[in-house]
């Protein structure tokens, strides 16, 4: 019976749809909260709660160091475990593989890149050092699956490599068979019934690989809907801007089985939610608004982006941490409605993070997490209403 997913409504600007799970239904378009160690840092799952948060995504590749999937499958769930009552998605270890050998994201695009001595990747899966004790671990599709068997998401992914962008055609092809040898393990062992953890009501995601290749992104969409997915998520390398981005989801997205659900991994600037909803993409998941919250950045509407001490803004954030606020006795947003807002001044938020108190990276991923669900909020009632060009207009501003 779980999961399933439906489609309401496709439009030029995006779709709408419904995610139904044992654990509750997720309206799309949706953007997933990343509970990295089963916890939202700084903020308690009765919060998030508060704050109409719809599903959050915890990591496989740290649960299995510490608790343990069997820890937690004692529980019930990841969801149980941690007190929360939604749905929940996990990943399957794949970028923590991407993240050994080659470091951050942009340390990869900037061309500096880890050694990789920490990681060895073969046929049967990825060898690595535990970065807990030192400990040598193999994370194949097997123990992929095992673990977020017993972690009981709803949701979980097959094992892939992440592949970097910067290494050659030859390599991201070798690397994208590869995944896709992984994803027939990783399905096989889904799909064995007498697992130790099987879960009847879990749904299984495929990755597309292929890096910024046409013709590589095309032979994975063909791989992923010759496959009995639930959903597809596109991974790998995006490209280098955003621009690229929007470039490399074309080639991933042309021709590939729309009755599924798409998941966009990683991706959490507020442009690029835009732009990969319009091209029919129906969730995300990324770091950033939480991280960014930690870190003394707070998200804006552009109508804040002409205001004073613009030299202080993104286009999309402000950094409470620069001496610019240490007198700005305005709220984040005086539009805002989230608790920071209602209660919080600039100037006692910059007091706070300059204090380094733990109470100020709360207070702002509170804010961040109310701007995402109540702009997740927005966008869907815009394709519901054919409003979409007014909804960019007031979150992202062109």
């Amino acid at each position: 019976m779980f999961p399933k997913f439906t489609v309401k409504k496709n439009t030029p600007y995006g779709r709408l749809g419904t995610i139904f799970t044992a654990h509750g239904n997720i309206s799309t378009p949706s953007f997933f909260f990343c509970a990295t160690k089963a916890t939202i840092k700084g903020v308690d799952v009765w919060t998030m709660e508060t704050l109409n948060t719809p599903v959050i995504l915890a990591n496989t590749y740290h649960l299995m160091l510490q608790p343990g999937a069997e820890v937690i499958a004692k529980s019930g769930s990841v969801g149980t475990f941690m007190g929360w009552s939604g749905p929940t998605y996990t990943d399957s270890g794949g970028y923590q593989i991407f993240s050994l050998g080659y470091g951050c994201v942009s340390q990869e695009i900037k061309g500096s890149p880890r050694s990789g001595r920490y990681l060895k990747i073969s046929e049967n899966g990825a060898t690595f050092l535990s970065y807990r004790d030192g400990s040598t671990w193999c994370l194949t599709p097997e123990l992929s699956i095992h673990v977020q068997q017993a972690l009981g998401a709803d949701c979980i992914f097959t094992l892939d490599e992440c592949t970097p962008y910067h290494i050659s055609y030859e390599q991201t092809r070798a690397s994208m068979e590869q995944s896709h040898r992984w994803a027939k393990r990783s399905l096989t062992a889904f799909l064995k019934e007498d697992a130790p953890y099987k879960r009847s009501y879990q749904g299984l995601y495929g990755i597309s690989q292929g890096g910024i290749y046409p013709d590589l992104r095309c032979q994975s969409v063909d791989f992923l809907n010759s496959m009995p997915f639930f959903g597809h998520g596109i991974g790998g390398s995006l490209g280098k801007t955003s621009a690229q981005m929007r470039e490399v989801l074309d080639m991933a997205l042309e021709n590939l089985c729309p009755e599924r659900p798409i998941h966009l991994l990683g991706i959490g600037k507020i442009q690029d939610i835009f732009d990969g909803i319009a091209k029919g993409i129906d969730t995300f998941d990324c770091v950033i608004p939480t991280r960014l919250g930690r870190h003394g950045g707070a998200l804006i509407r552009p109508h804040y982006w002409s205001t004073a001490h613009e030299a202080y803004h993104s286009r999309a954030s402000i950094n409470l941490l620069k001496a610019c606020f240490k007198n700005d006795h305005r709220p984040i947003d005086e539009t805002c409605t989230c608790p920071t807002c209602q209660r919080y001044t600039r100037a006692y938020l910059h007091h706070l993070m300059k204090s380094k108190e733990i109470s100020a990276g709360s207070a702002l991923t509170i804010h961040n997490v109310f701007f995402m669900n109540s702009m997740m909020e927005a966008i869907r009632d815009g394709i519901a209403l054919n409003s979409m060009k007014d909804v960019r207009l007031q979150w992202v501003g062109d």
